[in-house]
């Protein structure tokens, strides 16, 4: 029997093998690094959702709070409302005799004008194009607005 018939090992097959494995350890390695970042991001995922859930307690708890003291100032703010008025039925007659007995009446002020700069002034006439220069003829132009260089208007 000769040895020819068993196939050698030397060259690619043993290669293959080798760079198989290695192939599947990097593989291995990237999978594992996948794994473990993702583990990280679900620690923090976590610890947010639960800084979360608290941030959302506190804010419960301080809007009850506060609909609690708005409650409060309403239920005040009524009975003072009452109060006043209460007062304003028995106090009001007696507020206005002492309004009208210590009234300060104080006569209109006359304004000194004997000063040039304080001189009153004409009111400012408005009035259309027309009534200023006596022309009720919309087509009327006036003698001042007619230029030498312009051709004579066709009659």
């Amino acid at each position: 029997m000769s040895l020819n018939l068993i196939p050698r090992l030397k060259g690619p097959g043993r290669r293959r093998a080798t760079d198989k494995v290695a192939e599947l350890r990097d593989e291995n390695r990237r999978l594992l690094g996948q794994l473990f970042g993702a583990s990280d991001a679900y620690q923090i995922l976590d610890q947010r959702l639960t800084e979360t859930a608290s941030r959302q307690a506190e804010a419960e708890e301080l809007v009850v709070q506060q609909q609690a003291d708005i409650d409060d100032l309403t239920a005040e703010n009524e009975q003072l409302r009452d109060e006043l008025a209460a007062l304003k039925v028995r106090f009001g007659p007696e507020l206005a005799a002492e309004a009208n007995a210590d009234a300060i009446t104080v006569p209109p002020m006359v304004r000194d004008t004997t000063a040039f700069e304080d001189q009153a002034t004409a009111p400012i006439p408005v009035i259309t194009l027309q009534q200023a220069f006596g022309s009720t003829d919309p087509a009327h132009v006036p003698a001042w607005a007619v230029r030498d260089d312009d051709p004579a208007p066709a009659a």
